[in-house]
Parts: structure tokens; C-alpha cells; sequence
């Protein structure tokens, strides 16, 4: 692997430099006003040099701009380093390796991975959502480019030069429940896991919240890895947006919005944006008091000059930063969290809340899926053997076949909504399938855009599929299953054929993760 080191990357490991991004978003179109705005803004952030990194938003809220990665190789040129937010909603699995390929010849090096926001619009209507890789998946392909990939060629097969990518991801404190919580605190360790060389927080103003961050990546184990905080410079427009998860994964309370509008009618002619600057200044004051490794700052329409304000009062408020604790108790009613609260700072002690407390009741249903799993697709199950015996039977011989995948596809169709992917993740998530009922085909945990347990897509309609499976796990105690490997992405191959026959032949990823192997061939 490369020695190779961006600026962006060194300023977040030095322990003497508190790195600063400030995000930029470009818009549609290629030579349109909001690109001329994002050029005077690198412009005047060059000649600044109090940022060491722009970021640039990749489609944001499902809808086209032009694109991050093409920006990102302009802003190079112009002198300052971009962190491109790289998100797998709009590409396959093919297109963002190429897109690496190419990010890596151009010197554009600085990554955050996330899943992205659902599809909204696209030319004619609605474009299709791919989601063919999640951000774990895609965090470790970005590793594996870095150690050097092998890929197979016709004469065996070769390994490619490494890359360099310093790849993030990004994870929300800010949920309401212990189920949707826990959610992203599993995915969050299968990203470390996978590769995520920093994290960034999703944007919310709960000071304890905030905190929690810190503090489960230290229970995580990763106390070293730097951690950034998410400021936004914010208008009484924008904090009604977020009230009402207009922005998926930003959470504004009630309580919050109350008080932006208040000063906002108070201060007629500024609307309030001296109260702005001053509330992000606090929040880059007491992230840095904590400890993390920098801030992400961003606002729409924000000017530079506005970034060396938040930079230079937030300085100056470091040194008192516990002080501001007490104004940043925007926690959400009945709000979950990990950590027990320390009363005399306001913030979390070290020590876990009790989540064995409780055992929810998962229901007749799914104590018949985990009865019927263990006798069927355990080795010590007792049907197991006489399954795979009949799989070694019928696989191959069409006609068979053919009407074995047809009984399991009816089968499942009326209990999964099983859209006979061959490539079956039902024994990952509680019996629960995330082709057919997450919009974003999340195989390795929740994405960030759930609010109060209901869906980014399907508000207060349905649950996060996560949300449901985590307390008919917590019933036995095996909800940590969610958080304990890495799912791999769908097997295309696999596409319209039997999952079971799969499951039995050693060909798919769960009958890999448990040691099947195939048959034996016949000499």
C-alpha cells in the first residue's frame, strides 16, 4: 500500500491541526449561476487558506447536478483539495470502480462514502434508483484498491497498482429510538470495519448527541480514527425543512425551530444571521473541546467570509467550551441513548445504558421462521441433510429444477415478498428481505435517512426494515447478529434461481459465510 498522504488526510491526523471542509453545492446544469458560485467560493477559499478541503455534494436530495467526481478534478487544478461525496445511489458496482480508476489518475483522492439520498426526480420522470453496493461494500472495495486489487485476466490473473483514496463514511447519533439507534451504530462498525478511515457526523444539535459519537467510537475501539462534526449555518427556512425530515437523517426539534424563528423576528433586517454564525461558532467550539478531529461546515448560500467568522469566534469560545453545554439541549422527546447521562456536566459517562433490561415479544411469525430455519438450514438441524441430499438431486436437471425454484419463489412470495433474487439475505436481517422492502436495498444496516422508525421513502407508512428486525432479534438476544460481518453485495449470477438450492450447492454468500461447500465433482 502507498505511503501516499493528501493534505486533507494529514490535517486530520495531526493532533496539532483542526481540519476544517466546507461543503459546496454545485446544482444542475454545467455553466449555470450555482457553478459560478461554487468557483468564486474555491476561489476566495484558496486565497483564504483556512480550509483544507471543499466538499462537494453528489446529487443531493435525489435529484441531478452536475457531477461531484468531474468537479472534483477542477478544484484540484484550481489549488485546493476536494472530499467528494461518493454515493451508491445512482451507479453500479462496475461504474464506481471505473469512476475510482479514474479519480486516481486525476489525483482526487478524498472520498466520503455514504448511500445517498432515495432518487426524486431525473429528466421525463423519476429516475431509477440503483443502490447496487452500500457504503460498507463500497468502503471496502476502496481497501482492496488500495492493497493492490487482483482481478482475473485470460491467462489467470494480475494484480493492479494500489491506489490512494483516504475514503470516509458518515453515521447519525441523532435517532429516536433505540431500534433505529442501534441500527447505525452496527452499520457504523461494519464501515470501520470495511475500511472508513474517518467519520463524519450527520448534522443535528443535540450536545449529548453529539458527544455519543466520541464515545462510541472509543467503545468501538476505534479512538484514533479522527471524527467530524457537522455544522450548518441555519436559516428559519432551512430548520422548518429539517423539522418535518424535508432533509432526510438532519434532525431540527421543535424546540430548536422555536427558537431560530424567534430570532429571526427579532432581528429584522439581518433575519437572524448573527445568531447563526454565532451558534455554529459554539458548535465548532465545543467539537473541538472534545475532541474531534475537525468540523464540516456548510449553509446555503454561505460566503467564505462567513467560514473565518465561524473559525475565528469558534477559537475564541474553545478555551470555555464546557459553558455551552447547557445551550445546545435539543434532544428529541423521549429520545434513545447509548450512554447513561453524566448530571454534572450534561453529557455521557462511560458507562452503557442497560439494553438486556427489556425482551420485546417478536410474535408467532417469526418464532416460526427461526424454528424452521434451525431444522432446515442449520447442520445440526435435522432436515438439513435430507435438504441438501434432494438440492444435489434436483440441481441441474431442468425440469426439476425448474419446479423446486417455482414452489420456494410461490412460498416465499407469500411470506418474504421475495423477489427471487437467488442470492437470499433473510438470515441477515430477522427474516425480513431488503430487495423487496428497503427502497435502498440495504443488506448491511440502516441508511441515515429514517425518522421517528419510518422510512426515508414511506413516512410515517412504514418502518424501517431495520427498526422491525432488531426487536424481534432483541426477544432471544441476538440482535448483535446485525453489527457481527460484513453481507456482501447481490450475486447477479444468481438472479431467478433457486436461493435454497443455492444455499444447499455452497454457492451462496450465506452458505460461504457457514463453511457449505459444493459437492464433490464426479471423476
Amino acid at each position: 500500500m502507498s505511503e501516499f498522504k493528501s493534505k486533507f488526510q494529514e490535517s486530520l491526523l495531526d493532533k496539532d491541526t483542526f481540519s476544517v471542509t466546507w461543503e459546496l453545492v454545485p446544482g444542475r446544469g454545467a455553466f449555470e449561476k450555482a457553478q459560478e458560485v461554487v468557483f468564486d467560493s474555491v476561489t476566495a477559499a484558496v486565497k483564504g487558506g483556512k480550509v483544507h478541503a471543499l466538499t462537494i455534494t453528489d446529487n443531493p436530495g435525489g435529484n441531478p447536478a452536475i457531477s461531484s467526481e468531474m468537479l472534483g478534478v477542477e478544484i484540484m487544478n484550481m489549488g485546493i483539495e476536494p472530499l467528494v461525496h461518493f454515493t451508491c445511489k445512482d451507479k453500479n458496482r462496475n461504474q464506481l470502480e471505473g469512476l475510482l480508476y479514474g479519480m486516481e489518475r486525476a489525483n482526487v483522492r478524498n472520498l466520503l462514502i455514504m448511500t445517498g439520498d432515495y432518487t426524486y426526480s431525473g429528466f421525463m420522470s423519476r429516475a431509477a434508483p440503483v443502490f447496487d453496493l452500500d457504503p460498507a461494500q463500497l468502503l471496502l472495495m476502496c481497501k482492496t484498491l488500495n492493497e493492490g486489487m487482483e482481478v482475473p485476466t485470460f491467462k489467470g490473473s494480475t494484480t493492479l497498482k494500489p491506489t490512494n483514496f483516504f475514503s470516509g463514511a458518515a453515521v447519525s447519533p441523532f435517532k429516536a429510538t433505540e431500534a433505529e439507534q442501534m441500527g447505525q451504530y452496527y452499520k457504523l462498525k461494519k464501515k470501520l470495519e470495511s475500511g472508513a478511515e474517518f467519520i463524519v457526523t450527520q448534522l443535528g444539535y443535540d450536545i449529548r448527541k453529539i458527544h455519543e459519537v466520541k464515545m462510541i467510537m472509543n467503545h468501538l475501539g476505534y479512538a484514533d480514527t479522527p471524527v467530524v462534526g457537522n455544522i450548518y449555518l441555519l436559516p428559519a427556512g432551512a430548520a422548518r425543512l429539517m423539522n418535518r425530515n424535508g432533509l432526510p437523517g438532519c434532525v431540527v426539534t421543535k424546540e430548536l425551530l422555536d427558537t431560530i424563528v424567534k430570532e429571526t423576528e427579532a432581528d429584522d433586517k439581518g433575519k437572524g444571521k448573527g445568531k447563526r454564525l454565532e451558534r455554529a461558532a459554539k458548535m465548532y467550539a465545543f467539537m473541538k473541546g472534545m475532541g474531534f478531529s475537525g468540523v464540516h461546515i456548510g449553509g446555503h448560500g454561505m460566503k467564505y467570509d462567513e467560514v473565518e467568522i465561524v473559525i475565528q469566534q469558534g477559537e475564541e469560545l474553545v478555551a470555555n467550551w464546557q459553558d455551552l453545554i447547557p445551550e445546545f439541549d435539543f434532544g428529541q422527546p423521549k429520545g434513545w441513548y447509548y450512554f447513561e447521562k453524566d448530571k454534572e456536566t450534561g453529557l455521557n459517562t462511560e458507562t452503557p445504558v442497560n439494553r438486556k433490561e427489556s425482551r420485546p415479544s417478536a410474535g408467532l411469525g417469526y418464532a416460526a421462521f427461526r424454528t424452521l430455519h434451525h431444522v432446515m438450514f442449520e447442520k445440526k438441524g435435522f432436515l438439513f441433510k435430507p435438504m441438501q441430499a434432494f438440492a444435489r438431486l434436483v440441481d441441474g436437471k431442468k425440469g426439476m429444477e425448474h419446479a423446486f425454484t417455482r414452489v420456494e419463489h410461490f412460498m416465499k412470495v407469500m411470506t418474504n415478498e421475495c423477489l427471487h433474487c437467488g442470492d437470499c439475505a433473510l438470515f441477515d436481517i430477522a427474516y425480513l428481505c431488503p430487495t423487496s422492502q428497503c427502497p435502498k436495498s440495504q443488506r448491511n444496516g440502516p441508511c441515515g435517512g429514517s425518522f421517528e422508525g419510518f422510512c426515508e421513502v414511506y413516512p410515517n407508512e412504514k418502518e424501517c426494515i431495520y427498526v422491525r428486525a432488531y426487536p424481534k432479534l432483541k426477544s432471544h438476544g441476538g440482535e448483535d447478529i446485525l453489527g457481527d460481518y460484513l453481507v456482501p453485495p447481490r450475486d447477479f449470477d444468481l438472479r431467478w434461481t433457486s436461493s435454497w438450492l443455492n444455499f444447499y450447492m455452497g454457492r451462496d454468500h450465506s452458505a460461504i459465510r457457514l463453511g457449505i461447500k459444493p459437492p464433490a465433482k464426479k471423476n
